[in-house]
């Protein structure tokens, strides 16, 4: 028997988020074994805690879809780092813990109730053709002008990044998702002055039994980097996400020296053992 969690990242409100699973110990299973649970549960990520192999690290991760293995994820580093502090890790003194993954360390910082990660290089970041961009419109069946501008924003995730007008045309779209194929697109627009959040954010899956992810870290972190380069955001922001399917996620954006930190609420909300 192992000991599991579910995890609630991104809402301070709870069953709000974008639920995690995560096995702990799971040293011994198999890439297999992995696969084959993260595909049983069903959530957009399982991930499995094991011993680090870098003395720099707290612990090691991987993490799953329920169709492939992911190199990092946003809310699989904060929900991993929440149950392993809820599991008995201790924070260092220096307020980071450093969670080793297949894209490389990842440092989490936990101070003020929030718990926020630094964003790991983009592995690409560029234009994208008309060609995709001609498919993205289709997929959300949308006008290609309706698009104001986008940007390839792989950092695990193959997130392929547009840009619309306000957070209502963000909020409107009601995407075909047999043509998604195999694009994997984020979605942003700017809420009015004055809102809880300055941005509403939506991730779209091709190919993916969950076609729509409710609150996604690696695809805020694309975004910051791309936003505030282009000085369409402020180097610190709030992002909402979740709100077509009921939920209420909040993303905490710092860009500071250079780094990019996307952080949010994580809470345990389920823990008990299984057998795999």
């Amino acid at each position: 028997m192992r000991r599991y969690s579910e995890v609630d990242v991104f809402s301070a409100a709870p069953y709000r988020g974008n639920p995690l699973a995560v096995v702990h110990d799971a040293a011994g299973l198999s890439t297999k074994d992995m696969q084959q649970f993260a595909n049983w549960t069903n959530l957009s990520e399982t991930t499995f805690l094991l011993p680090p192999e870098d003395p720099e690290a707290n612990y090691r991760v991987r993490i799953f879809t329920a169709k492939e293995e992911l190199p990092f994820a946003g809310h699989p580093t904060l929900g991993s780092a929440r149950a392993w502090l809820d599991a008995g890790g201790t924070v260092p003194a220096h307020g980071l813990v450093v969670q080793e993954c297949a894209a490389g360390l990842v440092r989490v910082r936990v101070a003020e109730g929030r718990m926020a990660f630094e964003a790991p290089p983009l592995t690409r970041y560029a234009a994208v053709t008309e060609v995709d961009l001609d498919r993205v419109a289709k997929a959300l069946e949308i006008p290609r002008a309706d698009i104001l501008d986008s940007s390839w924003l792989v950092n695990g995730p193959r997130w392929l990044g547009v840009r619309l007008r306000s957070a209502e045309a963000v909020l409107a779209l009601r995407p075909d998702p047999g043509k998604l194929d195999d694009l994997e697109i984020g979605v942003i627009g700017p809420h009015a002055a004055g809102s809880e959040s300055q941005f509403e954010v939506r991730a779209f899956f091709g190919g993916e039994a969950v076609w729509e992810d409710p609150v996604t870290g690696s695809l805020n972190a694309g975004f910051a980097q791309w936003l505030t380069d282009t000085g369409i955001a402020p180097r610190n922001y709030v992002a909402s996400q979740g709100q077509v399917l009921g939920r209420r996620g909040l993303i905490h954006i710092n860009v500071e020296d250079g780094a990019i930190w996307v952080g949010g609420n994580a809470r345990g909300c389920i823990a008990g053992t299984i057998e795999i």
